[in-house]
């Protein structure tokens, strides 16, 4: 009996560390043919993803549509343990400038239930298009983790109308909630939320600030840019939600610091991008792991 218990216990201990979710969010500042081309540059960005099992992904800039094919083709080479499919965004900018985002996940743990590309505004609308590349929005289900449905609101703000981008996430949330009746939500990616881009009199007029329903794991004092020289909490990750707030992993929500964790030198590290990736874990379903696992 008491090997039993030990073998159960052991289990879970297994399990708590090997089987939490872990979210990320990463701008590999625009990433299109040259950098999937370049092998060094992918290497690192293999490794990097792969940690992941699920990642917002900003500044995909290619118009022919094959530099993530490409890369998440070489993440399942480079993974075998994981099977990774991607859904993508339009290519989203006000002029010949055009994003796109991406989510790659692990399709071995998660589906997709739905995704909503939030519209731009009509042209001859009296509001205000705020957006400079609107947010793209994915609805995901998680049967290994306590929160099993979950949604990720993308976004990649424009560094001038940082503060007025924020605010109106406030917004795309609540019509978020109403379309899709849940209370479930991380708001994650490049917000520019930081250094020059924000003053403490703009932060009070920006209502996911201003709700103490809405929780940032990213505080303003960690740095997620890759330059010795810059200390900017650009990238953010907020949540809202009893379900999913209950379900983080304390303290597992910070920037990736892959400069330091893979030895490269500052102009390495550039080469990949001028941000870290942002990340979050998720805790695991001991039950239902242990149903198909143990």
């Amino acid at each position: 009996m008491r090997t039993a218990v030990l073998l159960f216990g052991m289990g879970l201990c297994v399990l708590n560390v090997t089987s939490s979710l872990k979210i990320c969010a990463f701008n590999i500042q625009s990433f299109g043919e040259a950098k999937a081309n370049n092998k060094k540059v992918m290497g690192i960005l293999l490794k990097i993803l792969s940690r992941c099992d699920l990642c917002l992904i900003q500044e995909v800039r290619d118009s022919k549509g094959e530099a993530i094919q490409a890369l998440v083709k070489e993440l399942n080479r480079f993974d075998k343990s994981n099977s990774y499919s991607f859904v993508e965004s339009e290519r989203l900018g006000r002029n010949t400038y055009k994003e796109q985002y991406v989510y790659i996940y692990r399709n071995n743990v998660l589906t997709v239930k739905e995704q909503y590309q939030y519209p731009k505004l009509e042209e001859g609308s009296n509001k205000t298009d705020v957006f400079s590349r609107e947010p793209f929005i994915v609805r995901f289900h998680s049967p290994t983790t306590l929160v099993k449905d979950f949604v990720l609101i993308g976004q990649h703000t424009c560094p001038k109308t940082a503060m007025k981008e924020m605010d109106e996430l406030y917004t795309v949330f609540k019509g978020i909630h109403k379309k899709w009746k849940t209370d479930n939500v991380m708001i994650l990616g490049d917000l520019n939320a930081g250094c020059s881009y924000v003053t403490v009199k703009g932060w009070r007029a920006v209502r996911l600030r201003s709700d103490p329903k809405f929780r940032w794991l990213i505080g303003d004092e960690q740095d997620t840019t890759v330059r010795k020289k810059t200390n900017c909490a650009y990238d953010r990750i907020i949540v809202h939600g009893r379900e999913i707030i209950s379900s983080i992993v304390p303290g597992s929500a910070q920037p990736f610091n892959f400069k330091e964790n893979f030895h490269l030198t500052e102009e390495e590290a550039l080469e990949v991008s001028d941000h870290f990736p942002v990340e979050v874990d998720l805790k695991p379903n001991h039950r239902y792991l242990l149903r198909h696992e143990l």
